[in-house]
């Protein structure tokens, strides 16, 4: 984590696996052990198998609980050809997008494609919500 902009120890948000997903998600090497939701201090982290995206909390700008989704359009990794957000999703259920004053780095290996959101299906899309919240 970066620097200290909040109190306390980082707090993890699991993704939420939907068992019929979860094979083809393992594959690619994106498990429970291997994917989660770090906030604080002072930084928001998502790893996502081998996809892994880090920006201060300063820079998330907005939270918003989303969902359903069709499942063939958000299992895995996505990047919206609308709006360049990306997408970690791990159920068709909910999740959650944040938004970002500075676009991020994280849907290829370059670098060079920024996204403004990134939506993720944790288990707790409100706890999460509600501790993003705060820091706005």
């Amino acid at each position: 984590m970066t620097d200290d902009t909040t109190a306390g120890r980082p707090e993890r948000y699991a993704f939420e696996f939907d068992p019929r997903f979860a094979p083809l998600l393992s594959v690619l090497g994106i498990r429970p052990d291997t994917a989660g939701v770090l906030v604080g201090p002072g930084t928001l982290r998502v790893r996502f198998g081998p996809w892994v995206t880090e920006t201060p909390l300063a820079n998330v700008s907005g939270v918003e609980t989303t969902g359903p989704y069709s499942p063939f359009r958000a299992i895995g990794v996505h990047v919206s050809l609308a709006d360049r957000g990306l997408t970690f999703a791990t159920n068709a259920r909910s999740g959650l997008c944040v938004r970002f004053h500075e676009p991020i780095r994280g849907g290829e290996p370059f670098g060079l494609l920024r996204h403004p959101g990134l939506t993720v299906t944790v288990a707790d899309p409100a706890g999460l919500a509600e501790k993003l919240s705060r820091r706005l």
